[in-house]
């Protein structure tokens, strides 16, 4: 069971979409967090002049979804600059830095090349990154303390909206607040001689690796809803989806923003996730929740 925490969010100019500091009691780790029209402002502020990471956020070329870069800087203040002249993706930024300015280049550097790593195996938003750095060697002191660091910079995005770095979670973790059974039980979907398990988590709906989706979709769903065949196209680039047969199969456990997302792309046609997931009775999600609200 994970730790509960807390966060501090100063929202600095009053905006709450505006510049924020974010801060995880008793830890070191310290996000700024800005929309990118406000880093003629904001570039000033002492956590921009420290050695830290940071995140850039924004929408893809096609519109569907986000588009995420991972970079280091020594300071951050130069690298994100540099970034407002030559990057046009990005709508918002991110920047860690460690409270007291604790962090150097080898630390970031350290970072930096994890983060890029976790989300390259989420395979949940792509990235913008043109290289893929291996980590430095650092001290085993050294190492353990940035290990730290991290899990606390990845506590601290899911809050601030940033799930790029978070793999499926299993099966197993997912429970009750009295850790007596799951919160639903695994869920099948079937159709066009295919079928997927999965289950409801805090993150989403997570499809379990192996389960198979169908090759083709129908033309009203590429008509109408050409994003899904995006997505689709996407799963299919990144590994997620690989051909198995004359279907397709999953990889990989992978997280879908809703039940009915991930059933349309499993059957490859518009359909209600909540009434096509079943379980092994043939209950409904739908069904499922009703008496979960009801009990």
């Amino acid at each position: 069971m994970s730790t509960p925490f807390s966060l501090r969010i100063f929202v600095a100019d009053g905006d709450p979409d505006g510049l924020r500091i974010v801060e995880r009691f008793n830890a070191s780790a310290r996000a700024v967090v800005f929309p990118r029209a406000l880093l003629p402002q904001v570039k000033t502020r002492p956590e921009l002049q420290q050695t830290g990471v940071y995140l850039l956020l924004g929408p893809r070329p096609d519109g569907e979804g986000d588009l995420l870069y991972v970079g280091e800087g020594d300071p951050i203040r130069p690298r994100i600059e540099s970034h407002y002249a030559q990057k046009d993706f990005w709508t918002r930024a991110i920047g860690f830095v460690a409270v007291g300015g604790m962090l150097n280049k080898a630390h970031v550097q350290f970072l930096e090349a994890r983060l890029i790593a976790l989300a390259r195996a989420a395979k949940r938003v792509p990235l913008d990154n043109g290289n893929f750095p291996n980590e430095p060697t650092l001290s085993e002191a050294d190492r353990a303390d940035m290990l730290v660091f991290l899990d606390h910079m990845l506590g601290m995005l899911p809050v601030l909206g940033v799930h790029a770095f978070e793999l499926a979670p299993s099966v197993s973790t997912v429970i009750r607040a009295d850790a007596a059974a799951p919160v639903t039980p695994l869920l099948y979907c079937a159709g066009k001689g295919v079928e997927a398990s999965g289950y409801e988590a805090s993150q989403g709906f997570v499809v379990k690796a192996g389960s198979r989706a169908v090759a083709e979709v129908v033309l009203s769903l590429q008509q109408n809803w050409p994003a899904r065949t995006t997505q689709r196209q996407d799963l299919l680039n990144s590994g997620v989806l690989v051909t198995d047969g004359d279907a397709l199969r999953f990889t990989q456990d992978f997280v879908f923003t809703s039940p009915t997302l991930a059933a349309v792309l499993i059957l490859g046609r518009h359909t209600n996730g909540r009434t096509k997931w079943k379980d092994a009775q043939g209950r409904t999600l739908k069904e499922l929740q009703e008496a979960e609200a009801g009990s």
